[in-house]
């Protein structure tokens, strides 16, 4: 698997809904690519915090989804 592939595959694999046999694939990837496994870590942790900001029924703009992220960001720091 090639870092191309991989990257397709890191948004089932975060969700869960990644087969059995590709994730083995993905894993086998990760183990001998360091950015990819970097990448993942990433998302998983972006994804983390957005799903922690409290839910008001109303995104807001731009401006104010980004404070409210970096608010709940600093807070695991």
């Amino acid at each position: 698997m090639n870092c191309h592939e991989a990257i397709d595959l890191i948004g089932d694999a975060i969700e869960g809904t990644l087969a059995p046999g590709a994730l083995a694939g993905l894993d086998e990837h990760f183990a001998e690519c360091p950015p990819c496994r970097n990448y993942m870590d990433q998302l998983r942790l972006t994804r983390q915090a957005l799903g922690r900001l409290p839910s008001t029924g109303e995104i807001g703009d731009r401006d104010d989804l980004i404070a409210r992220y970096k608010r709940e960001f600093r807070q695991d720091s």
